[in-house]
């Protein structure tokens, strides 16, 4: 039976791949026109790419689905932090985070034709091989949280792809909520993963593409020697959270 999908199946990603394209491109004015007006322009880009992700959704018959398990404030600035484990994990931080936001992202999305342009418009980079530049890109993420914009860290860095719910988390997200005295709000990206495997962008396939909200983990009684205590508390709190909604060991 699979191998008669398989076609099916690369038709389908062939499909959504041009779905895709046709839609960057017509985001593309916008997202130009939008750089040039500093932090107000930042803004506009990211409603631009929730409605891109939205129309995009809805053409693949992908559905997204927020799912609370705390209530959530939309006028706080917050340290958002989610697992990482496929290319799809990038529309659920548009379609899900509906206030001012800036997502550190990889530097090496820049040289992709077109859509790098726009990455690097909406996107604070972050290259991890260049002490220098891993510096700016900490430097710019606080000046976000300056301008009251919550700011939005994958931990883990790279994808996991591990058979574990989670790899180790780098220190920075916890670094920067512990020196800016911002809460940290960790969500699950829980379908990601069967929506495109890491393995193969011709493994798309429709359905559910779960975000849940966990609750805040407020910062003001950690100091800059608890960084490692909060970082296990958040990682422990996540783990807990994907085994809940996914088969994990």
């Amino acid at each position: 039976m699979k191998i008669l999908l398989k076609p099916l199946q690369i038709i389908y990603c062939i499909y959504a791949l041009i779905i895709f394209i046709i839609l960057m491109f017509i985001a593309l004015p916008f997202v130009v026109v939008a750089s040039a007006f500093g932090v107000k322009g930042g803004n506009f880009i990211y409603k631009v790419c929730l409605v891109w992700t939205r129309i995009w959704y809805f053409f693949i018959a992908i559905r997204h689905k927020e799912i609370y398990e705390a209530p959530h404030d939309k006028t706080q600035q917050y340290i958002f932090v989610a697992n990482h484990i496929s290319y799809m994990d990038i529309p659920p931080i548009v379609a899900a985070i509906k206030q001012p936001l800036r997502v550190l992202g990889k530097y090496e999305m820049i040289k992709v034709p077109v859509f790098g342009w726009i990455y690097k418009a909406a996107v604070i980079l972050v290259d991890r091989r260049d002490a220098t530049r891993r510096s700016k890109s900490v430097r710019a993420l606080k000046a976000a949280i300056n301008h009251g914009i919550s700011i939005f860290i994958f931990p883990e860095g790279t994808f996991n792809i591990t058979e574990k719910p989670l790899k180790d988390f780098y220190d920075g997200a916890f670094r920067i909520a512990i020196e800016t005295q911002t809460p940290i709000k960790p969500l699950l990206f829980v379908d990601t993963i069967d929506r495109l495997h890491h393995r193969n962008i011709f493994e798309l396939t429709p359905g559910k593409c779960r975000v849940v909200f966990l609750d805040e983990i407020e910062v003001k009684d950690f100091t800059m020697n608890d960084i490692q205590q909060l970082k296990q508390h958040v990682y422990r709190l996540m783990e807990e959270g994907l085994k809940r909604y996914r088969n994990y060991p």
